[in-house]
């Protein structure tokens, strides 16, 4: 079949293959205005492609069109790109701060449009000006959209469709366009200063250009710091939630020791029977980490000649992180040959659960991690006549990624548990009498990770009219692309001086052909009463890939006016997502975890089986294949006559996912409902046998211990889950997306709002393909994300009023909870123009009041006791834009 493909792609029939196509298009024209509704318009020389399209000068074509303005970036006081996405309700992690937190192996949460999934890679691109960023992270690869400082970007633009026709990989939810500014002249600077409950943040901005006539320079940095909130720092942060109705999901393993003795607990120091010392893990662990972070963007656009162009970025950024864990924790057994040994009665050994709070300390466990990244494009757009253009586009991108995970070393706290002097014994009912260099060994225990990725592009396409058509010029444009991409990562985990070292090395290479064209059927010039506009667009494109095999994507689309002020949309085409080297032979990261108590209790144990440990097997797999969509969305977009101020566009989309990556067990923490869901029976086994473990890790890495034998010969868990990554099966997603918008001038300003989101009509999903379907919508997926907002300009003022919403969802399984309520919060921005009152020429004052009301999170009962959303508390920011 890929042998099929390629010829048919490559025959002289290509130009009518691609005319019976067609996909949506997204193009911007000069920097300074907007696309031409005329969509049959040549493209000026400033035209540049963006978002969606190879083709210059046409406006989007049977696509929706989400784009967040220079306006909406000023008025979010975005401290990162990813405060800005916050704003698109099509993202669905868009109402949680916690997007882009620092962890173990991954310091970037994956923008996920329509929530798809992100389990092997990304369903969808993230780019820059038109081209991808290089990935980062250990355990999966993300690109960091954090690298672009917030002064430097003129908008985003998203598409929510696949683009697998014009992209490739990846874009099977959609694509985000970051466009940065092509051109500034003299200097602007911001700065801003933001303060919530326990919390400090400070971010600045200064962009410098120059603008020569035939060119420009221009260089853009961003600082921006954070300090750290603690789990005890945010009352909604809890595993007690006894008092919303909840259950007490608090562990064992506190800085007072819990005894066990033939199932029954003996709490210290009382220790007396039933009694048991509980405490919150989630104290002193980050819900959101301590970060500094530094980027450059620069931007270098030189006319060569009248038909030569030429552009450069270059981009550096680091980004330091300080995440607090929770207290370090032993879950073991002392026996009477222990010199510390304290008998209850006459046994000869106890199980004993503690943490090491009294003598490491009780702030959490400090994990540093440092994510660096680079890239250079350079671009030359040539005009060889005739309105024809020819772009030739290089790529580079590295970057580097360090984490650090303290743990505790399990082999060591077990030799002293059974040590027989005070010299090498634990004492666990006081550990200050344990013997210093004792507890050193203890906690000489790391898992340090560390990731190289290289990404190396180079583009070459070819566009312009190829007919004078009685609607205007029908346009084409034809492209290939070479991709090469490179992992090399590494975990050296164990004691620091002797660690044990996992290595994975992998690299792709792809080499793609595309094609595009433009027809307007029906424009200006030929337009008939009901057929103001008809215009078709198709693309394809063939990518062979070494590693994956070869894939073809196609997408057709149109436009059809029956007036000028409405439109009517709709496109067609098949995407693909090919999984990342983070997660087939890049994987590095495939391991089987320890965690000392059972916080996921399956129905019908025992009280005494939460005193007993679990087992984990998570990590990649090298036999992981794409996935694959259908997608097609049809829509209206309406701008009447009567009041042009007013815009009205509704979407219906519909998205057919198979071949999906995703991890098997899914949340093993979610209580009886994990159990309850029959999909998930084949990932654990209850009690297992040291034979069956070893089977179902299938040879995986022990992490926190030496090895299943030895952990067996001292441990007898209650389940072990499998949590990898693999192609499970099926997503059918279909909605509505929707916008309201008014931009009204008056007297005294404007006045604008908007209403915009997204509702999910269905969403089913199915393990197997021969597996029934099951109701997502019906357990742990809401239906309603949207943004509304109000403002006004006042004659020096500005002021914008934001209502974020993300709406409840049901849960099965769970005896005490049927539903997660929504989260809803207010947040105002007010400006106050300098220059208007004489003061400064172009100076503005500004304030930003984030979750005016302290709305917390809506409590869920598992996990940290909340879900559907996430908050710093009321968040207050003053500063300060200038431009010289």
């Amino acid at each position: 079949m890929p042998e099929i493909r390629r010829v048919a792609f490559n025959s002289a029939s290509v130009f009518a293959l691609l005319a019976a196509l067609a996909s949506p298009v997204l193009a911007q024209d000069a920097v300074e205005g907007e696309v031409s509704e005329d969509s049959a318009a040549a493209p000026s020389d400033k035209e540049i492609i963006v978002t969606g399209t190879l083709i210059r000068g046409i406006a989007p074509v049977g696509t929706n069109v989400v784009a967040v303005t220079t306006a909406d970036v000023v008025a979010t006081g975005a401290a990162s790109t990813n405060d800005l996405m916050s704003t698109i309700p099509q993202i669905s992690n868009f109402n949680s701060f916690v997007s882009g937190t620092a962890g173990f192996g991954q310091p970037i949460a994956a923008t996920n449009l329509r929530g798809l999934g992100a389990s092997g890679g990304t369903t969808t691109l993230l780019l820059v000006n038109g081209h991808r960023l290089v990935g980062s992270g250990i355990l999966q690869t993300y690109a960091d959209p954090t690298i672009i400082p917030p002064g430097m970007i003129e908008r985003v633009e998203v598409i929510p469709d696949g683009g697998s026709s014009i992209y490739g990989s990846d874009a099977i939810g959609g694509v985000i366009n970051f466009i940065t500014r092509k051109r500034a002249s003299g200097v602007e600077a911001s700065g801003r200063v933001g303060f919530a409950d326990g919390y400090r943040t400070v971010d600045a901005n200064l962009l410098v250009g120059k603008d020569w006539g035939t060119g420009s320079l221009m260089v853009g940095y961003n600082y921006a710091w954070h300090n750290n909130i603690q789990g005890l720092e945010r009352d909604y942060v809890t595993q007690d939630s006894r008092a919303q109705g909840g259950t007490d999901r608090r562990v064992a393993t506190c800085a007072l020791t819990n005894i066990t003795v033939a199932g029954v607990s003996y709490a210290m120091p009382g220790r007396v029977a039933g009694t048991q010392n509980k405490c919150d893990s989630t104290d002193y662990a980050d819900i959101y980490p301590r970060e500094r972070r530094h980027s450059v963007y620069a931007v270098l656009d030189n006319d060569m000649s009248d038909t030569v162009n030429f552009n450069m970025q270059a981009y550096y950024s680091r980004r330091d992180t300080v995440t607090r864990t929770a207290p370090l924790a032993t879950n073991g057994t002392i026996r009477s040959t222990n010199p510390f040994f304290q008998a209850i009665g006459s046994e000869t050994s106890q199980g004993v659960l503690f943490d090491y709070t009294s003598v490491f300390g009780d702030d959490g466990v400090q994990s540093p991690a440092r994510f660096d990244s680079m890239g250079i494009t350079p671009t030359f757009n040539i005009d060889i006549g005739g309105n024809w253009n020819v772009l030739l586009m290089g790529n580079y991108g590295h970057s580097f990624n360090a984490t650090t995970e303290r743990a505790i070393n399990a082999d060591a706290a077990n030799a002293a548990l059974a040590g027989t002097t005070t010299a090498t014994a634990l004492n666990p009912y006081n550990l200050s009498q344990t013997n210093p260099p004792v507890l050193a060994g203890i906690a000489d225990y790391q898992n340090y990770s560390q990731s190289k990725q290289d990404l190396g592009e180079a583009r070459i396409v070819l566009d312009g009219p190829f007919a004078s058509l009685p609607g205007g010029d029908a346009r084409v444009a034809i492209g290939a692309e070479y991709h090469w991409e490179k992992m090399d990562a590494s975990i050296a985990f164990g004691p620091t001086a002797t660690p044990k070292r996992n290595r994975a090395v992998a690299s792709r290479r792809v080499k793609s052909v595309y094609g595009e064209v433009f027809v307007p059927v029906f424009g200006a010039d030929n337009a008939q009463p009901g057929l103001a506009g008809l215009d078709l667009t198709g693309s394809v494109r063939y990518d062979s890939y070494d590693d994956v095999g070869g894939t073809t994507n196609p997408k057709v689309g149109f436009n059809y006016r029956p007036v000028e002020w409405m439109t009517f949309r709709g496109n067609y085409g098949t995407s693909f997502h090919a999984p990342s080297l983070a997660d087939t032979t890049g994987a590095v990261d495939a391991r089987v975890t320890s965690i000392a108590v059972s916080t996921n209790l399956a129905p019908g144990s025992s009280p005494a089986d939460f005193f007993r440990p679990i087992l984990f097997i998570s990590g990649g797999s090298p036999t992981l294949q794409p996935e694959k969509a259908n997608t097609w969305s049809l829509g209206v977009d309406i701008k009447p006559p009567v009041w042009d101020a007013l815009n009205i566009s509704l979407t219906y989309y519909n998205v057919d996912f198979t071949n999906v990556i995703s991890v098997n067990a899914g949340n093993f923490l979610q209580g009886a409902a994990y159990y309850a869901d029959p999909t998930n029976a084949p990932f654990y086994i209850l009690n297992p046998t040291l034979a069956q473990a070893v089977a179902f890790s299938n040879g995986a890495r022990a992490d926190n211990f030496s090895s299943l034998q030895s952990f067996f010969s001292s441990n007898s868990p209650t389940a072990i889950y499998d949590l990898r990554r693999y192609n499970r099966g099926q997503l059918k997603q279909d909605g509505l997306d929707f916008t309201v918008s008014v931009n009204q001038k008056t007297g005294f300003g404007s006045i604008n709002a908007s209403f915009a989101g997204t509702y999910v009509l269905n969403r089913n999903t199915r393990e197997t393909p021969t597996a029934a379907f099951v109701d997502r919508l019906k357990n742990g997926f809401n239906r309603l994300n949207y943004v509304a907002s109000l403002g006004a300009d006042v004659g020096a003022v500005t002021a914008r009023a934001t209502l974020t919403h993300r709406g409840s969802f049901p849960i099965i399984g769970d005896p005490v909870q049927a539903r997660v309520k929504g989260y809803d919060t207010v947040d105002l921005y007010f400006a106050y123009d300098l220059g208007k009152i004489g003061m400064f020429k172009e100076a503005s004052l500004t304030l930003n009041i984030d979750n005016v009301a302290d709305q917390d999170p809506p409590f869920r009962n598992t996990g940290n006791g909340f879900a559907n959303g996430s908050t710093l508390g009321r968040l207050v920011a003053v500063g300060l834009r200038t431009k010289l």
